[in-house]
């Protein structure tokens, strides 16, 4: 019984042969009926994705604490015939919905992205006869012929044939092609650039080692630090407004109050205490900060993404294309016996095909300062590099004169020129230096009409950095970002990078980190904090990139990944923050939360500039939400405790939260400061601070009404328009105060569209109360008195919030003490 398919890594080691008697098959092919059984018994040559309704992920976002709540709200608004709170309640709902539910479908393509990499036809022998047949249609058993420009359709041993260069580079990370012979294996994705092979099929569909990168980008899921920070604000807003509504209920009724009277009231208290518009407000802070970073050449796939982005801590950066260009460079020259170094690049050259867009022959012409020169030989013949000669060998002719160059392999330039003595010793010098920074190099030769080889010289290759490289990490250490370099080159060339661009020498090998029994979807402890430790990796697969990601995940790191390539879009899905650079593949833009769309990586450090604003504004909103609900739920609960009114009505209380949080949408565009390190949601200090100024308030508000009910000539109906006025002033003062983390008055200054919203609702409500429209009015007089006791106590908020902000970052002066005590102790 035939087998269905072959591990790769088994595939190689076996003869062909031993593949064929192993899968049933013959260097002649299958036979169509052979091919049909075997297509229905292991399934098509495609990746099979688990897909998730629509409507499931739609009705998603209608379960949750925050969506219960306002659920239970519009039910409850239904019930008591509240019928336009219960349709302002149901538009925020269905509105929150739809702007998550929209950005999860731009973000969940990653997949088909990457299916759309795969080769669409394949040419098969079946029947003995060559046919072009869909790749989903190849089976494990068919034989398959390649040629330069093919898209490999699935997992291949090689045969019949001198060679195949293959770029897998999208792959397994390596920045030059790699040149296959009769035996090896190539794998599906990558993508033939020169020579023609034939090739039997060893493993199709899922399991290819493409396919298994595909189930990587299927498994990973960072979940989101935004949603935690929503739900945690939400829990803690909806107990406290639940058990105040509850004590309300409790006490108004034990008092005699209408049953419905009191339900509709505390109803009514609680939708607007509650966080209904906090996703909104949020999705809109950030959505507005996505403009702007589009506007800097960064795409953003997925809203929550830059939250992350402000708190990343550290950069995986992808080396081939990221950090360096992604292109052939010569070095310097070693000239031989070439006349200087343009005659032996010249040399090399006419030993090279342009039109074969091979990467080394690109490089070696780009070196030639004067391209015309090339149009005063003809090229009579050429023979390509192969695994076997290990060499290029051009023909050539000039007014009559013939003679050949050729370029390859140094040692083998070496012995076809027969180099000897001190020039061999300085050849093998040379490339021995050349291995040590990473280096490839190239020997070229020259024969002229007599036949014999002169050693002209040798060609050093290598990717240089890209031109802001150095300049972008040095910018990231200062941002509190610790940038470490990913690739499948060897230690040598990482290391040789590194310390062009300035990084440290600490490269690790992935293949070491990771040993046989390791599962990099589940790393242990003392591996991540090897992970941590190591300032690079060299010679990774993309089963490691994703097991670094989440070995600095489990010790609390926030990870952006960038990448280019099909090898990359695992580690880039989950990462914190995967970003897919300038020219990336389809896959891996799909993958990435943060597209770069200008070349280079500076434009991330202007995104993480950008998305630590957005994430102030963000914090500063959540602040000031928490504070104001419990600033009118304790102060409400308080006053019908004590004196039995109700200090504002159902009407004041919609009104107060339509003119809060309607305008607070400008926050969005508000000025703010540049944290120099990473950010990121710390509930302890937003929930304590928003606590701490809440309960001011519940004092502020509480006293005014003291001195309302004993020194103010004011009715009931005037005393809840005068606390309406106050509960809507203070807000947006408090916003003031909590906006920034210095004094108020301090740079940096509120934005102008921000003022001006503040200052137009405050201008409602005053002309709302001053004039008694649709509520009592109360003396111009008493407005003013409001404006004035509110200032007062916003200098106070302030000296409250810097003194809680030192205390939280143990600043304070007590932890000074502290701290310089046991310094002192510590000294011998």
């Amino acid at each position: 019984m035939p087998e269905t398919y072959l591990e790769s890594q088994d595939a190689e080691k076996l003869s062909l042969d031993q593949v064929f008697e192993r899968l049933g098959g013959n260097p002649q092919g299958l036979e169509a009926a052979e091919a049909a059984r075997r297509l229905a018994q292991v399934g098509p040559n495609a990746i099979e994705e688990r897909k998730k309704s629509s409507l499931l992920k739609l009705l998603g976002y209608f379960w949750g604490p925050i969506p219960w709540m306002i659920e239970a709200a519009a039910v409850l608004s239904l019930v008591v015939r509240h019928w336009s709170d219960m349709i302002i309640i149901c538009v925020m709902l269905v509105f929150n919905a739809a702007v998550g539910f929209w950005q999860e479908r731009k973000a969940d393509n990653a997949l088909e992205a990457l299916k759309g990499e795969l080769a669409l036809k394949a040419r098969a022998r079946r029947g003995g006869q060559w046919q072009e047949i869909g790749a989903e249609d190849l089976v494990p058993g068919d034989v398959v012929r390649l040629r330069a420009g093919d898209i490999l359709p699935a997992d291949l041993k090689l045969f019949g044939g001198d060679f195949l260069s293959v770029d897998q580079s999208a792959l397994t990370g390596e920045s030059l092609p790699v040149d296959k012979a009769e035996g090896d294996v190539a794998y599906s994705g990558s993508v033939a650039k020169q020579g023609e092979m034939q090739a039997v099929v060893v493993a199709t569909g899922d399991k290819t080692k493409f396919a298994k990168t595909v189930k990587l980008v299927e498994s990973a899921e960072a979940p989101s630090h935004f949603q935690k920070a929503v739900l945690t604000i939400g829990d803690y807003l909806i107990y406290i407004s639940l058990g105040l509504a509850v004590i309300l209920v409790l006490t108004q009724l034990f008092r005699g109050d209408s049953a419905l009277g009191v339900f509709q009231f505390v109803l009514i208290l609680v939708v607007a205490s509650i966080p209904v518009a906090m996703p909104a407000v949020l999705s809109l802070t950030m959505a507005l900060g996505a403009l702007s970073l589009a506007k800097e050449k960064a795409i953003v796939s997925r809203l929550q993404s830059i939250e992350e982005i402000a708190g990343i801590d550290i950069l995986c950066s992808d080396k081939t294309g990221t950090l360096t260009k992604n292109q052939l460079t010569l070095g310097q020259p070693a000239v031989f016996a070439a006349a200087d170094e343009q005659e032996l690049i010249l040399a090399a050259s006419l030993a090279s095909k342009e039109e074969n867009r091979d990467a080394i022959d690109d490089a070696v012409l780009g070196g030639l300062q004067d391209r015309s020169l090339l149009a005063q030989y003809r090229q009579d013949a050429f023979v390509p590099f192969d695994p076997v000669s290990k060499r290029t060998e051009a023909t050539l002719s000039r007014e009559g004169h013939s003679f050949k160059c050729t370029k390859g392999a140094p040692q083998v330039i070496a012995q076809l020129c027969g180099l000897t003595g001190a020039d061999s010793q300085r050849a093998d010098e040379v490339v021995e230096a050349a291995a040590a920074k990473g280096y490839r190099t190239l020997g070229v030769a020259r024969a002229d009409e007599d036949g014999k080889w002169r050693f002209l010289g040798l060609l050093p290759l290598y990717d240089p950095p890209r031109d802001d490289s150095a300049e972008t990490i040095r910018q990231a250490g200062e941002h509190g970002i610790d940038v470490k370099m990913v690739t499948g080159d060897n230690q040598a060339i990482a290391k040789e990078i590194a310390r062009q661009l300035g990084m440290g020498q600490e490269i690790q090998v992935a293949q070491e980190l990771f040993a046989e029994g390791v599962d990099p979807a589940d790393p242990p402890q003392g591996l991540g904090e090897k992970v941590e430790r190591a300032e690079g990796y060299a010679q990774v697969f993309p089963e490691h990139k994703f097991g670094i990601v989440k070995a600095l995940q489990r010790l609390g790191h926030l990870v952006a990944m960038t990448g280019d390539g099909v090898n990359d879009a695992p580690a880039l899905k989950q990462a914190d923050v995967g970003v897919a650079v300038s020219g990336a593949t389809n896959a891996a833009r799909a993958a990435a939360s943060l597209v770069l769309t200008a070349p280079g990586l500076s434009v991330i450090i202007r995104a993480v500039e950008e998305a630590r604003k957005i994430f102030e504004r963000m914090n500063s909103y959540a602040i000031y939400r928490i504070t104001e609900t419990i600033r009118i739920m304790f102060f409400v609960v308080l006053a019908m405790l004590v004196f039995n009114i109700y200090p504002i009505t159902t009407v004041l209380v919609i009104l107060l939260a339509l003119l809060n949080d309607l305008p607070i949408m400008t926050i969005a565009y508000d000025n703010t400061w540049l944290d120099p390190h990473p950010v990121r949601w710390e509930m302890r200090r937003v929930l304590t601070l928003s606590t701490a100024l809440g309960l001011i308030g519940v004092v502020e508000t509480f006293l005014l009404l003291v001195i309302a009910r004993e020194y103010l000539d004011l009715s009931v109906p005037q005393l809840q328009s005068f606390i309406y006025l106050k509960l809507a002033v203070a807000g947006h003062l408090t916003l003031l105060v909590v906006r920034t983390k210095e004094p108020f008055w301090k740079s940096p200054y509120p934005a102008k569209v921000l003022l001006l919203a503040v200052l137009g609702t405050q201008t409602v409500a005053v002309l709302i109360v001053g004039l008694g429209i649709i509520v009592a009015p109360i003396p111009w007089s008493y407005v003013g008195l409001v404006w004035g006791y509110c200032l007062v106590w916003m200098f106070i908020e302030d000296a409250a919030k810097l003194h809680l902000y030192r205390h939280l970052s143990l600043g304070g002066e007590h932890h000074l003490a502290f701290l310089r005590r046991l310094k002192a102790r510590a000294k011998p």
